[in-house]
């Protein structure tokens, strides 16, 4: 469940009472986890996966009553704001024209002195300065790419940056304000699930977006040229569902200067993600054991080709440095025996989802009766569409297997026996998206892989979260042993 689909009065779901409200009905549901998306501030086609950078947070996920409460806004400005409120979706375009305005004016109500405030950034200016001030740049360079910025600008060199950072200071003010009050209210937020017995699991992408604070204050870390250009991008190779393969178009990572680093980079990524969330799920694990190197200059992913990760290396360094770190890695898709190795070597439970188990074969390594205690599994994630959905767009040959192997005679039976079957299986953890348990069908989908639009705008309403709902929930969960 999303925190931006989270019901709210002012256009997206945020840290406020909604998120406190919802951890009172996992609560009283029996749960014990909470999988969100990533919480990075989004930026091309407002995916959670293409961020501006690794460590800050979203600004649209700041409550706005909760500023007001504090003083920082009036209910008056927040009213004028010429917020839209679309309960069932987001309005992006909305959120970036009005919101960023009405937290500009909490954030002038913050002076730079303000202890909490200086101690904040202090304890976070590894990444907050870079950041910052790539932001106001963004803004003084009409919020393009920062590989179109002029060269005085475009090319990170601090000395030179100095007179930038003067003339900005106001904007880099205003954006530090912003990842305070974020982290202020993700604290807050924070202690209140874990006090109540839920715990976060959050979501790190594995790549970082080709326009971040990151590529452009640490290119070292990358595979770019002198002129800070990508030399080679991320993307997967064609196969059965795409001719063409998929060319993400992040940056790869310099993995030699990575070792000679110590891994440093990642385990302070890491470190920080373990401070927010109790467990980090990281995205496309496989691509530590091998990644898709495609040419940057090619517009299609045909004429890639694989590449060693860092494998045991990094994953040694991790558990070394950070031993108590809760990790889940996705690992979905074709397996190669490298990631397989690489997986079992890491003890990191891998990911189950029931939307791919029932295929021709009958013999799918995601039907529960494959399953080992040590992975979670879903019926279905982010990227595919609803259970209810699925159940009506699967092949005549899935639906046969499904209804065969879960012993089911009427088609509109399956999407409840798939959630007993997650529920009932040896993983470990069972999280089912909330659109399964309230039925919902397609336009409830959060994202379509492959495509930029009409991703990443689902929202649920409050009535949905109704008691019968949460003594659904409940009675499954406590009569499949997971109840907490």
């Amino acid at each position: 469940m999303p925190i931006s689909a989270l019901p709210s009065g002012h256009g997206i779901g945020t840290l406020g009472g909604e998120a406190y409200a919802f951890v009172d009905f996992l609560k009283s549901c029996k749960q014990a986890y909470w999988q969100i998306l990533p919480i990075g501030p989004t930026g091309f086609g407002d995916s959670p996966y293409q961020s501006f950078s690794a460590h800050a947070g979203n600004p649209y996920w700041i409550d706005l009553d909760m500023l007001a409460e504090e003083g920082l806004l009036t209910y008056t400005e927040i009213k004028k704001s010429g917020l839209r409120c679309n309960p069932d979706s987001i309005d992006y375009g909305n959120l970036y024209e009005k919101r960023y305005k009405l937290l500009a004016k909490a954030a002038s109500r913050i002076p730079p002195e303000e202890e909490s405030f200086a101690a904040f950034c202090a304890d976070n200016s590894e990444w907050l300065n870079d950041y910052a001030l790539f932001m106001a740049l963004k803004l003084k360079n009409g919020m393009s790419s920062f590989h179109e910025w002029p060269e005085k600008y475009r090319v990170h060199n601090e000395k030179k940056l100095v007179k930038a950072e003067e003339e900005l200071k106001d904007k880099i003010h205003v954006r530090k304000v912003f990842q305070y009050l974020f982290f202020k209210q993700w604290e807050s937020f924070k202690a209140y699930a874990n006090k109540n017995g839920i715990k976060i699991i959050g979501d790190i992408p594995i790549y970082v977006s080709p326009d971040s604070s990151d590529l452009w204050a640490n290119h070292r870390l990358f595979q770019v040229n002198g002129k800070r250009e990508m030399t080679g991008v991320a993307g997967c190779p064609p196969d059965y569902f795409n001719a063409t393969g998929q060319r993400w178009g992040n940056p790869l990572y310099n993995w030699n200067y990575h070792k000679k680093q110590g891994y440093e980079w990642w385990v302070k990524r890491l470190n920080h993600a373990g401070k927010l969330f109790d467990t980090v799920r990281i995205d496309h694990f496989r691509g530590f054991a091998g990644y898709y190197s495609i040419p940057a200059e090619n517009e299609t992913a045909e004429f890639g080709e694989w590449k060693k990760g860092p494998g045991k290396n990094l994953i040694a360094q991790l558990k070394e440095e950070l031993p108590g770190l809760s990790i889940i890695a996705e690992d979905l898709g074709y397996l190669t025996p490298d990631v397989r190795r690489l997986l079992k070597y890491s003890g990191y439970p891998g990911m189950k989802v029931l939307q791919f188990a029932f295929d021709a074969s009958e013999d799918s390594d995601y039907l529960p009766h494959k399953y080992n205690s040590n992975s979670i599994v879903y019926t279905g994630t982010h990227d595919n569409t609803t259970l209810h959905d699925w159940v009506k767009t699967a092949s005549p040959v899935e639906i046969k297997v499904a209804k065969k192997y879960l012993k089911v005679r009427r088609k509109p039976e399956l999407a409840e026996a798939i959630i007993g079957a997650a529920m009932y299986s040896k993983s470990d953890i069972c999280i089912i998206p909330l659109q399964d348990w309230l039925g919902l069908g397609e336009k409830a989908r959060i994202n379509t892989p492959g495509t930029n639009e009409g991703n990443w705008k689902f929202r649920v309403r409050k009535e949905k979260l109704s008691t019968e709902v949460t003594e659904k929930i409940r009675k499954t969960t406590e009569a499949s042993g997971r109840a907490r």
